[in-house]
């Protein structure tokens, strides 16, 4: 591998480490009277608040993509062919935006709140009882029902390619539903279990906007209002290091969940476990279970939003603002996007080539991105882009006496850098993924009959990645549509993207003026969500017709 691929790549891993080194020295540079501060008066509330919010999240959500993923697989029931494609549909929706709507429908002042007291002639809250939606139980509610396709998506590709002769045979025995459920069914999936569940607990970990509108003093809240609000980085970098602790806690608990376990099926005769009918009740309850998340993470947010656009007469917002806003939006995420893949094919190539211990660690550092909060990764990112920003116009001042300003941080350009550390792991895991499937033996080929590095990369490796390309283009760009914390904390003044406008709305009182925005933010993530599910239909419908 020549010395440019060589330091290129070690760059990359470089450029994942460097504001996790930054926050360290932030946190390490700040008055000693902070952390006796926080440890007396915040760090006790929020980390019970944040284990709290984990812990109920893993519960409902892990039991919601569960229970929703065996049903939809292991048996047939009225509904369920269109509850296969809907279910994963709550993806689409961030969790902040659900939030929003779920205190526009079921807070005192709420839609349902008030038809229940027009009903009932019920003249104030103390007349009846509601649960509050702004509450920790509220926030466990609206983060599960939002981020239980993690654990669905995971679920469900393991129980299609469980083997049905162990099914069989367990029912042999006389195992019945629930107990082929608890004991066969569950332990092979344990580590898709694990990946999903994990994914699922990050999330909830990087919400600020959600956790912060329904009253949770979680972590990134505690971060994000220490440092704006307080005004002390100093503080806001100690505890986004309890943070990153939390992060590392996840990461050893999924790699746990999946030590040592490898499950394959028979490479000679694969046949896969047929779904069951179930009929009368049963069949009726198993329609329920599976429509009530779908509800909850999609129907709801998606009709309240349609809805509040129509009757609100939102479409006169598409005026110059609004398409301003939306362009902003989409120029951060494009450029973002083509950053990430560029990053990513040269990861993957240089690996594939070359596979040594500066690849491996790159690409293993390069998959920390996605793990790290984007309040975290905001607030490590300000000294370094600072600094840079400040190097650039020094110079340039000296060479031609004139300023320049900040170029990162006045440009966006700090927002792209996160957005390229944070979602680098989805297309390098994309493209690993689509180049494992392309045999070894193509490129050796090529080798034989002459063929450079360059020529590898550009004649065999860059077409066979075309389809993996296109997919984690789609999966990078609409993430960075939807990114919150990161884009708060690094925009510049006077610059706003679609989620920073709902955050705007939302914070001012007035959500349902942003309906437009936060619908747009949905519909654009329906596109990879959708297609992603097409996608595992097809392989289902393939395995399927090649099985005896």
């Amino acid at each position: 591998m020549p010395w440019w691929l060589m330091a290129a790549v070690g760059t990359v891993g470089l450029l994942v480490l460097l504001p996790l080194a930054s926050l360290l020295g932030i946190a390490a540079e700040g008055d000693a009277e902070i952390w006796p501060h926080l440890i007396a008066n915040v760090l006790p509330a929020s980390i019970i608040d944040t284990l709290a919010l984990l812990t109920g999240v893993a519960v409902f959500a892990g039991s919601m993509g569960i229970a929703t993923a065996w049903l939809v697989t292991a048996h047939r029931f009225p509904g369920r062919d269109i509850l296969v494609w809907l279910l994963p549909l709550p993806l689409a929706v961030p969790t902040y935006i659900t939030a929003y709507i779920y205190v526009e429908v079921f807070d005192s002042a709420g839609l349902v709140q008030m038809a229940l007291r027009e009903a009932m002639g019920w003249t104030s809250r103390s007349d009846y009882w509601f649960p509050e939606i702004r509450s920790l139980p509220g926030c466990i509610l609206v983060m599960s029902a939002v981020l239980y396709p993690y654990v669905y998506i995971a679920a469900r590709a393991m129980f299609l390619t469980q083997s049905a002769s162990l099914m069989e045979a367990a029912r042999t025995l006389g195992a019945g539903r629930f107990k082929l459920f608890r004991v066969i069914a569950i332990p092979l999936a344990r580590p898709a279990l694990a990946v999903g569940l994990s994914l699922a607990l990050l999330e909830a970990l990087n919400d600020i906007g959600a956790s912060e509108f329904l009253g949770v003093r979680t972590l990134t809240v505690s971060v994000y209002t220490t440092w704006l609000n307080r005004g002390s980085l100093a503080g806001a970098a100690q505890i986004a290091c309890v943070m990153l602790a939390f992060v590392v806690a996840l990461i050893l608990i999924e790699r746990h969940g999946r030590r040592d376990r490898r499950y394959t099926l028979s490479t000679k005769r694969p046949r896969i476990v047929q779904p069951v009918p179930l009929s009368g009740r049963q069949a009726w309850i198993a329609t329920t279970l599976c429509a009530l998340p779908v509800t909850l993470g999609f129907i709801l947010p998606t009709a309240f939003l349609l809805r509040e656009t129509l009757r609100g007469g939102l479409t006169r917002q598409l005026d110059a603002a609004f398409l301003s806003h939306l362009t902003t939006t989409i120029g951060l995420s494009a450029a973002a996007t083509l950053a990430a893949l560029a990053l990513a094919i040269m990861l993957v190539s240089a690996a594939r080539l070359a596979r040594t211990s500066l690849t491996r660690g790159s690409l293993f550092l390069a998959g920390l991105g996605y793990a790290v909060p984007g309040t975290v990764l905001a607030l490590g990112l300000m000294t370094p882009l600072i600094a840079f920003d400040t190097l650039i116009g020094n110079l340039w001042r000296s060479l031609t006496g004139e300023r320049i300003g900040l170029l990162l941080m006045g440009a966006a350009g700090g927002i792209i850098i996160a957005y390229v550390i944070r979602f680098l792991p989805i297309a390098t895991g994309s493209l690993s993924a689509g180049m494992d499937r392309v045999s070894p033996g193509l490129e050796d080929a090529a080798r034989t009959l002459g063929a450079s590095r360059k020529d590898l990369v550009r004649r065999i490796q860059l077409p066979l990645m075309r389809p993996a390309l296109a997919s984690a283009a789609l999966l990078v760009f609409v993430d960075c549509i939807k990114e919150l914390p990161a884009t708060l904390l690094l925009r510049p003044l006077n610059t706003e993207t679609l989620a920073t406008l709902v955050y705007g709305y939302a914070a001012r009182g007035t959500f349902e003026n942003g309906s437009l925005a936060a619908l747009v933010i949905v519909l654009v993530g329906l596109v990879p969500v959708t297609q992603l599910v097409r996608g595992a239909e097809m392989r289902l419908k393939a395995s399927g017709s090649a099985s005896p």
